[in-house]
């Protein structure tokens, strides 16, 4: 392996260590189900400024989300919130459903008819399932995704013996499902994928390739899963992302390679 390649793999597992260090420390305030917005009244609902959903992944919760929410709260998004789905959860269809629900809540109680998701890791793919088997996409407007495993991971074999790393595999029933035909899908995609994200095996398995879907792929360089939903030039992109009016063209599109590098 080259030198620069080996330096840049230290400099990601550094930097993955910082993070994972301080995430154990926030994770307790992340357990409980934070407060919600208050409900809008019809004049205070502003077209252009939808509500965001955050989701987290496997064995996480919405405290991995605090900079990135504090990120877009700091640019103008007014309504941002952070969901958890039980850790006993053993069916990613299962939490699709529930954030189905919530998304109808949010709609409800915000007057809005569209919300926005970023999903990390798990969540994206949750976040995913609901848009394209279960009818999101006429509420959802852009999802984001952040190393989310769209062709299945190959990581911790050992870790099968959960439901929902199962699921996460190449080959699973719940990926052959997101596989096939999604005709006339309207949400927009923004996958997000690291070149050094050591979770996702390989680590072009977080890139979204689907023929029906309007995908626009973002390769990152330099950082690692953990770094994804809380890096500040990651935070910019989802930022861009969602503030993007117009359609992404149909099919998948691929950013410049290096083009957003952390490096």
């Amino acid at each position: 392996m080259e030198l620069a390649k080996v330096t840049a793999l230290m400099k990601a597992t550094a930097l993955e260590v910082a993070i994972l260090t301080g995430h154990l420390v926030l994770y307790p305030s992340g357990i409980v189900a934070e407060r919600l917005s208050p409900a809008a009244s019809p004049t205070a609902i502003a077209p252009g400024s939808r509500p965001v959903v955050l989701l987290h992944g496997f064995v996480d919760n919405r405290s991995v989300f605090v900079l990135l929410r504090r990120s877009l709260t700091r640019h103008g998004r007014d309504c941002v919130e952070s969901l958890n789905y039980s850790p006993l959860t053993c069916d990613l269809r299962a939490a699709a459903e529930l954030l189905g629900r919530r998304v109808d809540e949010i709609r409800a109680r915000t007057g809005h008819a569209e919300v926005d998701i970023v999903g990390h890791s798990l969540g994206g793919l949750i976040a995913r399932y609901y848009v394209q088997r279960l009818g999101g996409d006429t509420r959802v407007r852009t999802l984001v995704t952040l190393g989310t495993p769209h062709a299945g991971t190959k990581v911790a074999p050992l870790a099968d013996a959960h439901p929902l790393v199962r699921q996460m595999r190449p080959g699973s029933e719940v990926l052959r499902e997101l596989a096939g035909p999604a005709p006339g899908c309207r949400t927009r995609f923004v996958s997000f994928w690291s070149d050094m994200d050591q979770v996702m095996v390989p680590a072009e398995t977080a890139r979204l390739d689907h023929p029906d879907l309007l995908v626009h792929n973002v390769r990152v360089s330099g950082i690692g899963h953990l770094a994804l939903p809380v890096h500040p030039t990651v935070a910019a992109g989802v930022r861009e992302a969602l503030d993007a009016g117009g359609p992404v063209a149909s099919g998948t599109r691929e950013e410049e390679p290096g083009a957003t590098s952390v490096a």
